[in-house]
Formats: C-alpha cells, structure tokens, sequence
C-alpha cells in the first residue's frame, strides 16, 4: 500500500501520513529583516502552495499545514540562521525542495539548507545564537569599556514587557561571550525564556557606560548547539 494514502481513521476529516520530515534553514536579509514572524509564516504557506509540494496536514476539524517553526528572530533583525521543519506526505529530493521553495519566496527570504530530520527536536538544539549588533555613531573606546564592565557585572537586569506584562530580565545570566570591534558587538546568547535579544544586551551596556548612539542593526549569525565558554563559545550547525 502507498504509504501516502494511509490515513488515522480515527480522527475526524483525516488527512495522509507524513512520510518524510525536512528541516530548513532560511534566511532574512535586506528590508525583509523588517518582515514579522506572523508574515512569514503566511509567505512560506503561499510558498509551498505555489511548489506544490506534498505537505501533510493535521487532522480535526480545522486543518494546518505540518509546518513548525523554532526560535524565529525578532522583527527588524536580519538573520541567516532561521530554521523550521515541514511533514511531507511523499518523499522529495531536499535539494529539490530548497530550489523550489526558494524560488517561491521574495528576494531576502532566502532558503539555504533542507536536509533531512534526524531523531530529536529540532528546537532542542537550538541552544545559543551568535550575533552580530551594529551601533551607528558608537565610540568604540566607550562600547569596549562598556563591554568590559558588562562582563565583570554577575546580573544585569533590564524591563521588557512581555505578553505577561512588564517583566525583569537578566540580560548577564544569557551572554557567554561578548567582544567588540569598533563599532561592532559579537554576542554569543544562550536560548532562554523569554529570549534575551539583541536590543536587550545594548540596554544593558548602557547600563554600564555606554552613552546613547544611533539605532543599532543586529544579524543573527548562527543558530544551534553551543560548546565552550568565553573566548572558546561556539555555535554549531544544527543541521549536521
């Protein structure tokens, strides 16, 4: 029997059993950084209609497409670490699906990796990120001093209002690694809940003397499992 034509009889309008899970890592650039998590969703959904992939579907009365989305950046950073994982009712080529999905999607949402899933949660080995956090107009000898002093604090707080209101965060207990270049920050951040942003370090360096400059521009770099500590933190591809 094709395997895509089985279906849970058992729950109410039953959809094809996914055969086959990809994950994908894509990326936002350019004035797409601007784009929302909720808009993106709904430019990959137009994107896998217009592909015509196999995507599974979730039973029940209100079916979703098996998409499922890990850790997105926040709105107005740019990224080229973004990743998710997709059900598919027949087996594709991951080449295959990147080419197609990527020519669906606008220029600045850009499909880099499909690979295949392995065991395990994807979500689960997003354990750090490493970004890249320009600050227009810095000096660098005050961000530098700034930096030093943020790594010598044990807590630094900053408020953030969160779907639960206004809310503390511990900015300090998340940065592994911090170092500048001019006007450059390069933060390695442990995932946390809520997640500690790029906004927040530069909240918390002006915390500790770095006077106010123009609006910073961060780039996730990498996504995924961390090693080492300090200088030695790195982040890892979660999907090799």
């Amino acid at each position: 029997m094709d395997p895509s034509r089985v279906t849970d009889s058992a729950a109410p309008n039953p959809q094809a059993v996914v055969v086959q899970k990809l994950r994908i890592r894509y990326a936002k650039r350019g004035r797409l950084r601007f784009t929302s998590h909720r808009d993106f969703a709904r430019a990959f959904e137009r994107a896998i209609r217009r592909s015509r992939l196999p995507i599974g579907f979730s039973s029940g009365f209100s079916p979703h497409p098996k998409i499922s989305y890990a850790n997105a950046a926040p709105t107005g950073s740019a990224s080229e670490a973004e990743f998710l994982e997709i059900g598919l009712t027949e087996p594709q080529l991951p080449e295959d699906v990147r080419l197609a999905l990527d020519g669906a999607l606008p220029p600045g949402l850009d499909v880099l990796d499909v690979v295949v899933a392995e065991p395990g949660s994807l979500a689960d080995r997003l354990e750090a990120s490493e970004w890249l956090i320009e600050v227009p107009g810095a000096d660098p000898d005050q961000l530098a001093a700034a930096a030093t002093s943020f790594q010598a604090a044990d807590v630094i707080t900053v408020d953030r209002m969160t779907k639960r209101g206004l809310r503390a965060i511990d900015v300090r207990g998340a940065v592994v690694a911090l170092s500048t270049d001019g006007a450059s920050i390069r933060a390695i951040v442990r995932t946390t809940v809520p997640t500690v942003r790029p906004d927040d370090i530069v909240v918390g360096l002006r915390e500790h003397g770095l006077p106010p400059a123009g609006t910073p521009v961060a780039q996730r770099l990498r996504q995924g499992p961390l090693s080492g500590t300090g200088h030695d933190a790195e982040v890892s591809d979660p999907l090799h």
